[in-house]
């Protein structure tokens, strides 16, 4: 899908809007884009086509590249997927600047682009080129962040749900859990890279005030990274607090059951024998069941305070 917007000077507020036509100063965005979408970007803005390809390779590694006075930055950002069994996950999202005009490429929706789309940033303008770029980073680290508190949120409860019944389900998506906050600390290292070089090598023109939003973004994706590790440690601690709960609830649950298997076994044993087609004692006494049955039960509660002294009861 092929859209293209560009920001109005308009009173009191500038206003962006789609436009559909190839100007200075304008977004193109690319979501999931056709082969005939990315040759036509490819020649209204003499855009590469390696550039406009790399995000769409899902395997693609954050990375910076300048070529020709074209700037392409790769960045992975998160993407919620609440209909999967994984709560989140992260894709590249490629950024391409010209001379004139800026690219977004990814391969499906995200609420990045979607914020920036529907007006929901202050102080955009698609002209800014290095400002939307910074933005674009800026926001991504906020969503990593956000998303991590909410992946807090959900552990906490499935703990609370677990120490009231230990079941395989909330053990399964504490693991996915994990997963995410695999890609997360994976992506976040790798974002962290990106920006270091940003900085350093200044492949966009900066004044001031963008070094100064760099550096907040670094902050940011740091600070995003730490929660990361934190919540990774915490949720593979907990992962295995109640592993090792599990198990041993299974443990004393054997024991019940072993422990009880042994006691019944007695009374089993006893009629057993007596119930042999030979001569036994007590066949001739009137009271001989009777007595065997308390015979029984005295030796069986006998063996079950033994097993109690224990406590396997």
């Amino acid at each position: 899908m092929l859209r293209i917007y560009r920001t109005v000077e308009t009173t009191p507020v500038p206003q962006t809007e789609e436009t559909g036509r190839f100007e200075p100063g304008s977004w193109v965005s690319l979501i999931n884009p056709s082969i005939e979408e990315i040759e036509e970007v490819a020649a209204n803005l003499s855009v590469p086509g390696d550039y406009l390809r790399a995000a769409l390779d899902e395997e693609e590694r954050p990375r910076t590249e300048t070529e020709s006075g074209i700037t392409l930055i790769v960045i992975d950002i998160p993407i919620p997927y609440p209909e999967q069994t994984i709560l989140y996950t992260t894709m590249p999202l490629g950024i391409i600047v010209t001379p004139d005009t800026i690219v977004t490429v990814c391969l499906r929706e995200n609420p990045i682009v979607q914020d920036f789309a529907n007006g929901r940033v202050k102080s955009f303008y698609t002209f800014k080129k290095t400002r939307f770029v910074l933005q674009i980073l800026f926001l991504n680290a906020s969503y990593f962040l956000q998303y991590l508190r909410q992946i807090e949120r959900v552990s906490d409860r499935i703990g609370a749900e677990l120490n009231q019944s230990m079941r395989n389900r909330e053990l399964i998506q504490l693991m996915n859990l994990k997963k995410s906050l695999v890609y997360f600390s994976t992506s976040l290292r790798s974002n962290q890279i990106v920006l270091d070089k940003t900085l350093t090598f200044q492949p966009l023109r900066m004044y001031e005030d963008d070094t100064d939003l760099l550096e907040d973004v670094i902050i940011e994706n740091k600070q995003a990274i730490e929660m990361a590790n934190t919540y990774s440690t915490i949720l593979t601690e907990t992962m295995d607090a109640f592993a090792s709960i599990i198990s041993n609830n299974f443990n004393n649950i054997l024991k019940l059951l072993t422990s009880i298997t042994i006691i019944l076994a007695i009374p089993t044993m006893i009629a057993s024998f007596l119930g042999m087609n030979v001569p036994v004692p007590l066949e001739d006494n009137p009271n001989g069941f009777l007595i065997i049955l308390v015979l029984s039960l005295i030796v069986s509660s006998l063996i079950a305070v033994a097993i109690n002294r224990k406590g396997w009861l």
